[in-house]
């Protein structure tokens, strides 16, 4: 198995981070560079009842720095108050929104979710694992933190082998280069997580604070991982000031994990574009979509003059009528590529659902600063449906 990707994208990210402090972000200005950089580096924004807080946006990333993919849960004790509210608590609260109660109850019937309650002490600072979630697709937990009072979880300090991007020595940089010993106590570093004695191979994810609660870490790895139905998970976390590493290992069984829809002759396309549907994740808390596009983006008639078409996202509808949420929307600030590897999350989908609809659209986009229009708290922009692009897919027999 391959090893945790070193933090490359650090320094960068903690960068744009001080630099969206220090803005008062007017439109065209300093702003608009980091946004477009944002853009660039394919960040994420997620779609909230609160405005969301750029600089939230920002740390959770930087102190992440990395890129996963999903994987784990384990057979822990599952406690009455857990299922009574599981919507509320963290990770939970997030990762099952739009989930029904059967849903929930499947999940931990099937060791799909589960709350381990394990906890670690050294140094008067303790770690307990929390709130794990595996679906055969992706792998969420939650570290939380006590015994230090600080105004995060993950370390604000690059680590010796971080590959700095950009100025290395910009007093920002500098700042955050400190001598272990010099540390302030209480930071957790990024975790190492390994299978059966083995560090895991990964796509994407998240390492990070979790915004929503204090002194928690969120752990959230998406894509990219291929495990078995029963294994150990360890999970390696070092705190600074700390000198012993807090372990834990968990036992995963899950009976069932995700149903994986693979259809045949699942391709679209409306004159030079086209995508095919290479196949289709379902288990009781998500539904996952895997795509290639190829070609020019389809433009509509808005779409002209000072304003573009972003490029193509989609939309996943079942035969109720429901659309289902995506985990989280993608802003890609730039000029569309002709070619795309689509794999997203949405929630999951009723037990009676026969098929689902892919519904494409793409948003209009000002050429000048790549702003979208009519974006808002409650709406990612204007949509334009691309109707002839629209593609139905069983996912019962």
């Amino acid at each position: 198995m391959g090893q945790l990707p070193k933090q490359t994208e650090f320094t960068e990210m903690r960068e744009l981070e001080e630099m969206i402090r220090e803005s008062a972000i007017p439109k065209n200005s300093r702003s608009y560079r980091i946004m477009n950089k944002i853009g660039e580096r394919e960040m994420t924004r997620t779609s909230t009842n609160s405005k969301p807080n750029i600089v939230k946006k920002a740390l959770l990333v930087a102190s992440a720095a990395v890129v996963l993919g999903g994987t784990v849960i384990g057979s822990g004790f599952v406690s009455p108050v857990m299922a009574a509210t599981l919507k509320q608590i963290p990770v939970i609260g997030v990762l099952y929104e739009g989930t029904s109660e059967e849903a929930v109850n499947t999940a931990i019937e099937q060791g799909i979710l589960s709350e381990p309650n394990l906890s670690v002490t050294h140094d008067g600072v303790t770690l307990k694992v929390a709130d794990l979630l595996y679906d055969g697709t992706r792998l969420s937990f939650i570290l939380e933190r006590e015994g230090v009072d600080l105004p995060s979880t993950a370390s604000p300090y690059l680590s010796e082998d971080a590959v700095i991007i950009g100025d290395s020595d910009s007093e920002y940089v500098k700042s955050k280069k400190v001598a272990k010993e010099d540390q302030e106590k209480g930071y957790i570093e990024t975790p190492k997580i390994l299978v059966n004695g083995q560090q895991i191979e990964m796509g994407e994810g998240t390492f990070g604070d979790y915004p929503q609660q204090d002194n928690a870490y969120i752990v959230e790895l998406t894509k990219g991982l291929s495990l078995p139905d029963q294994f150990e998970l360890t999970i390696q976390a070092n705190v600074t000031q700390v000198n012993e590493t807090f372990e834990f290992k968990v036992p995963v069984n899950v009976t069932n994990k995700s149903v994986v829809v693979k259809p045949e002759a699942a391709s679209k396309s409306d004159g030079a574009f086209s995508y095919t549907v290479k196949q289709v994740d379902i288990s009781p808390v998500s539904t996952r979509l895997v795509l290639d596009s190829i070609g020019p983006v389809p433009t509509s008639t808005e779409q002209s003059g000072d304003y573009s078409a972003s490029m193509v996202y989609y939309e996943l509808v079942d035969d109720q009528s429901n659309v289902l949420a995506p985990r989280k929307f993608e802003y890609f600030n730039s000029e569309p590529k002709n070619e795309y590897h689509i794999d997203q999350l949405f929630s999951p989908l009723n037990g009676q659902t026969k098929s689902i609809t892919i519904k494409p659209f793409t948003l209009t986009v000002n050429n000048k600063d790549w702003s979208v229009v009519g974006q808002g708290q409650n709406s990612p922009g204007e949509k334009t449906y691309l109707t002839d692009l629209e593609l139905t897919i069983p996912v019962l027999p």
